[in-house]
């Protein structure tokens, strides 16, 4: 069943449909809705009541009470509905996480399929969201409709928000869903050509004005590299702890709004050409407190920090272009790997996982990704 969004169910709501209309069963933490095969067992419908709102993996297994077919596990396969959640542990932000990888749903082919987002490879990502049975299962945002007012007006828990907001949807034809629904529409796209063509120009003009402070070109280059690797914990530090403040966040809708702004909207349509890379007003905003930080740590010579600083702003470019990248393009060698790591980081395990130019911090804190997601 990959490629379909799947909603979660407790425990307790699973036991709860254990009747002739309405009969679940669980395999592990895949759960199944057979309500419509009780009266085709061949056994009889009473041996299927007898498991129902149950786990049935051993008696699947059991050739001595029953040798089940393969008829039986196409049964299950088209009876999948959703899935038990798999809590065990604490993510990289301080709330218990799944541990799907470890737990990991299986199909009868051998594919992985993970509980929370139904997708088990990189194909799954594109796969088109059915909008109407999308707002009808799982009553959040209507795709049709402009999204910002959705969440603002909503009434969603924190907690049902993040759920949500993390179980990528694809909008029809690859195309944006509308956000304002107005003319301010255009100021929340931007396409990727963007970043190079107007962050390119400054940053060389501030080498060339920070070059007059320095006796030699190695110098300059030295700080500026500086900059660069400094620039590889700031997009660390910002994706971790602002843009997956996620479980510190205010439990109300302006909390829950400035989230789905900055970075919720990109995990609900990852595959949004148009909003994958950041838009320059936003960056602007955002460096500029950088800007004066750096300024005031090297308070003694204004040509290193604006040389430092030029090396961040050109990892940033580094880093929007590689993120672009990342989703939309089959990449070769050291990229494909990180390509592997962030669509991790999207569809399996939204709690870890980090870097998105590079893993090496990830691994510096204890915040690396493991899982059998399979890419091109």
């Amino acid at each position: 069943m990959p490629g379909r969004t799947l909603p979660t169910f407790t425990l307790a709501e699973v036991e709860s449909h254990n009747s002739r209309k309405s009969c679940f069963v669980t395999v592990g933490r895949n759960v199944y809705d057979v309500t419509d095969f009780v009266d085709s067992h061949p056994g009889g419908s009473e041996l299927v009541l007898e498991y129902a709102g149950k786990d049935i993996a051993a008696i699947l297994k059991d050739e001595t009470s029953h040798t089940h077919s393969e008829a039986a596990y196409e049964v299950l396969d088209d009876s999948l509905v959703g899935f038990l959640p798999a809590l065990n542990g604490t993510s990289a932000n301080g709330k218990a996480k799944s541990t799907a990888v470890d737990s990991g749903e299986v199909t009868a082919d051998g594919e992985f399929v993970h509980p929370r987002t139904g997708m088990s490879k990189e194909e799954d990502l594109s796969k088109e969201t059915d909008i109407a049975d999308d707002y009808k299962t799982h009553k959040f945002l209507d795709l049709n409709r402009p999204l910002l007012l959705q969440v603002w007006f909503g009434g969603f828990s924190k907690e049902f928000y993040l759920d949500q907001v993390h179980r990528p949807r694809h909008y029809k034809g690859g195309q944006s869903a509308p956000i304002f629904g107005n003319f301010l529409e255009p100021l929340s796209m931007t396409p990727w050509w963007v970043v190079p063509l107007v962050w390119l120009p400054p940053v060389s003009y501030g080498l060339y004005l920070a070059s007059e402070g320095f006796n030699n070109l190695y110098e300059e280059a030295g700080w500026f590299l500086f900059g660069l690797s400094v620039w590889t914990l700031v997009e660390y530090v910002l994706h971790r702890f602002l843009f997956h403040l996620d479980y510190y966040l205010p439990d109300n809708r302006v909390g829950i709004t400035l989230h789905f702004l900055l970075h919720g909207v990109h995990h609900y349509l990852p595959m949004d050409k148009y909003r994958l890379v950041m838009p320059p007003t936003l960056f602007f905003v955002l460096a500029f407190p950088f800007w004066k930080l750096v300024h005031v740590i090297f308070f003694f010579n204004w040509y290193i920090g604006t040389t430092g600083f030029c090396g961040a702003i050109f990892g940033y470019i580094c880093y929007d272009l590689t993120h672009y990248f990342l989703h939309h393009q089959n990449l070769p060698l050291w990229w494909k790997k990180l390509k592997k790591l962030h669509l991790q980081h999207h569809f399996l395990d939204y709690e870890n996982g980090f870097g998105v130019t590079s893993p090496f911090w990830d691994n510096v804190f204890g915040t690396q990704l493991r899982s059998p997601l399979k890419t091109q």
